[in-house]
């Protein structure tokens, strides 16, 4: 599946007249390329302040970011399991995103960067060979180590809820153990407070700036 077929409905939620989100090429192909060969995948983390504040965790699949909402933030405390709930796939340059999404338009409010960096897949069969990222989300579980500025370690994404009978499928994002020493675990940031890794403003802050402009 190409990426212009992934991302049909990122598209057609939105209305790019109004929203600065970006396109992500719309209906060109070529700009749409996967990273390049020996490239580390990246990942983003945003806060997104929208009718319920969330957290977005979105991890490159190919040529697209996989996403999930996760309402409570993730936790580098290995003992909170945290939900995450699928979103549709976003465009590559949505990394880069901050900014001021407008009323009326679909997840309407305010988003930061609170976080991005690269990840080293882990996933293996029985057998200990590796598996591809996408298949092993595609079996339901996938490991991977975060190289962010906040987020750092090993962490597993686990579906727990297919929605194949009508219902929201549903996942468990949780920060592995792995032994003493390193930095303490630090819980869940406080949304209204975290400042963006791109620009150290808050939420707060990015709307202000957007009023002004």
């Amino acid at each position: 599946m190409s990426a212009n077929d992934r991302l049909r409905d990122y598209w057609s939620k939105r209305d790019f007249g109004r929203t600065k989100e970006p396109g992500g090429g719309k209906g060109r192909e070529e700009s749409l390329e996967k990273a390049p060969e020996g490239d580390a995948p990246r990942f983003v983390v945003q806060i997104h302040d929208a009718r319920r504040m969330h957290f977005d965790f979105r991890l490159q699949v190919d040529d697209v970011l996989k996403s999930w909402s996760v309402p409570k933030g993730p936790s580098s405390d290995p003992q909170d399991k945290r939900l995450a709930v699928p979103t549709e796939d976003h465009p590559m340059e949505y990394e880069e995103f901050e900014g001021v999404i407008p009323r009326g338009e679909y997840g309407g409010g305010t988003v930061i960067v609170w976080d991005h960096g690269t990840y080293e897949p882990l996933s293996h069969d029985r057998r200990g060979r590796p598996v591809p990222f996408g298949e092993a989300l595609e079996r339901g579980h996938a490991t991977f180590r975060l190289h962010g500025s906040k987020m750092r370690g090993e962490y597993a994404l686990t579906r727990f809820r297919d929605g194949a009978d009508g219902g929201e499928e549903a996942w468990l994002l949780v920060k592995a153990r792995e032994g003493r020493g390193g930095r303490p675990d630090r819980g869940t940031p406080d949304p209204r407070r975290a400042r963006s890794v791109r620009t150290g403003r808050t939420l707060a802050q990015v709307a202000a700036d957007s009023r002004q402009e």
